[in-house]
């Protein structure tokens, strides 16, 4: 299906929508999406519209069906595109196209190139998506790797759909945390100089010993008298250049790494709450400042400015979100471990305190990484403080891999992560299978140019020839990248696309192994070549926006 073809479809929907809406007296009309249905008795294009109507009306889906199905009738007949068109699973609508319908999505791959799947929807809107964001106390772990991987893609989709994103890492370099590493550090140094400070050791991680062992050597016994903030701001800034390589050798290169230090230095936390003070939202009680958060959905008032004058954790964040705002961002996006999730509401509250949509705030979830090797639990963790690292599962699996294996679930479910199957060459490995579905598209066409045959562009060959079942499947499939990639936007899940190659790279595979190429009939050999060429620029493009290699050979 070409976006000329739904198009039309999306249409034909819309203005039976109207018309049921009219008959069943209902007030909504949802936009109109298309799925790829798994079963060919599914049809070839699929919308749930009347599942999204019933929804809203409360009428049954399969009523809302009948109705559109009943307004769709005549204008399907009437179409070449169409085969027949049919209601199943209580209310799905499913359109069976014929062979015309597919062609020209060929051309439109072939004209839009390394385009094609984006759009324009997201146009006009500002974006930042925060994400990783761990503290600067150690090197990132396996958890930490998953979420990296959530919102780099989750990044390049949305760019990739028009919106004008930026990527920013909030650094935490203030409060309790980064006081102990501080100390931890100045207790292994202190052990150097022939001290024991055992008892100051709370990050006992070998990642602190490194750093002491590198700070005498360059300093000697300078530091022996210096304040435990001075060890500090050289731990946090040692780990922050460790986590920032990390990152990028794993793919991740943010645009803006931001300091919680400077929300406190520059008054920006004073202002900030003055303003809700102003509103009337916050109130002074029991020595402290309390955000009535309440108001806002949430459980119970919640501490801003503790008795001893110092701020919370929450009053930073009113801070980073406000500063957020005035920046001109339309749009927030946080990506997150599951463990704060009782703390949505309360941003929330906020965002809609500051005078701000709640619904301008999205928070993705990341759920935990489950470790094992050859389907044997692997340890996260030692009671020394050791864990494992982003940076040894990269060096182990490699940076292709792990990208692929941590966005083939939804984020917000538990993953479980093979080291050992994303080691494997084979059809086993999912990314191996994608990316050797790439590497036969260039063997193929270098094959064919080998052979004498000269490539054409689509709209210079005889497409009709492609009647195969193999042929068709794999058009289809190829026609649903634009949906997907603007579906995984819409809905911010971008292990949409690692499910979508994967069935690609299945459809191609399929085609190679079953249909000849290269030595049949030259008209349909170069229809056969333009297919396999559309498939390697889709997958291409695919791959890219995962971060991750197309290679040419493997």
């Amino acid at each position: 299906m070409t976006k000329s073809t739904k198009q039309i479809i999306r249409g034909f929907l819309t203005e039976a929508a109207k018309e049921v809406r009219r008959k069943l007296n209902i007030d909504v009309i949802p936009p109109v999406y298309f799925e790829l249905p798994r079963e060919k008795n599914h049809g070839d294009i699929s919308s749930n519209i009347s599942f999204l109507i019933s929804s809203k009306s409360g009428i049954p889906s399969k009523k809302v069906a009948d109705a559109i199905l009943e307004d769709l009738a005549p204008k399907i007949h009437e179409s070449p595109l169409f085969n027949r068109v049919e209601t199943a699973g209580g209310g799905f609508i499913n359109f069976f196209l014929n062979p015309a319908a597919f062609y020209p999505v060929l051309l439109q791959i072939d004209g839009e190139g390394e385009k094609y799947g984006f759009s324009d929807v997201g146009t006009g809107t500002k974006v930042l998506v925060e994400f990783v964001s761990a503290n600067p106390t150690g090197p990132l772990h396996i958890g930490h790797a998953r979420n990296a991987v959530v919102g780099d893609v989750l990044t390049n989709i949305l760019a990739a759909c028009g919106f004008e994103v930026r990527r920013e890492y909030y650094l935490n370099d203030v409060g309790t945390q980064v006081e102990a590493l501080g100390k931890s550090l100045k207790s292994r140094y202190m052990e150097l100089l022939g001290e024991e400070k055992e008892a100051d050791i709370e990050y006992k991680g070998e990642y602190l010993v490194e750093i002491s062992r590198e700070l005498f050597e360059k300093n000697g016994t300078q530091y022996r008298d210096r304040g435990a903030e001075v060890f500090t701001g050289y731990a946090v800034k040692r780990i922050r250049e460790g986590i920032g390589k990390d990152l990028e050798d794993f793919g991740v290169v943010f645009d803006s790494w931001f300091s919680e230090e400077v929300l406190h230095s520059s008054g920006s936390i004073s202002k900030a709450l003055s303003l809700l003070e102003e509103k009337g939202l916050v109130e002074f009680s029991e020595g402290a400042k309390w955000f009535k958060s309440s108001e806002f959905g949430d459980e119970k008032d919640r501490v801003v400015i503790r008795s001893d004058g110092s701020p919370t954790y929450l009053a930073a964040d009113i801070s980073y979100h406000y500063r957020k705002f005035n920046d001109g961002y339309d749009r927030l996006i946080n990506v997150w471990g599951a463990d704060h999730h009782g703390y949505i509401p309360r941003l929330k509250g906020v965002i809609e305190a500051l005078g701000f949509s709640p619904g301008a705030l999205d928070i993705v979830l990341i759920q935990l990484v489950k470790l094992s090797r050859s389907g044997k639990p692997v340890p996260m963790s030692t009671r020394a403080g050791e864990f494992v690292t982003l940076r040894e599962v990269i060096d182990e699996v490699g940076k292709d891999s792990m990208r692929f294996f941590l966005l083939m679930r939804r984020s917000d479910a538990q993953l479980d992560f093979d080291l050992e199957l994303a080691k494997k060459e084979s059809p086993e490995n999912p990314v191996y299978y994608v990316q050797y579905a790439h590497a036969r598209t260039c063997s193929l066409l270098s094959f064919a140019e080998e052979e004498g045959l000269k490539l054409r562009k689509a709209r210079d060959v005889r497409c009709e020839l492609l009647k195969e079942e193999e042929e068709l499947d794999l058009i289809k499939v190829l026609s649903f990248f634009p949906e997907v990639v603007e579906g995984s936007a819409r809905s911010l899940e971008p292990h949409r696309l690692t499910g979508y190659l994967q069935r690609l790279a299945s459809s191609f595979h399929n085609f190679y192994d079953r249909v000849r190429v290269v030595g049949e009939e030259e008209e349909k050999a170069l229809a056969r070549l333009a297919l396999v060429r559309a498939t390697q620029t889709t997958l291409q493009n695919g791959l890219r926006l995962l971060g991750i290699s197309a290679p040419e050979r493997m």
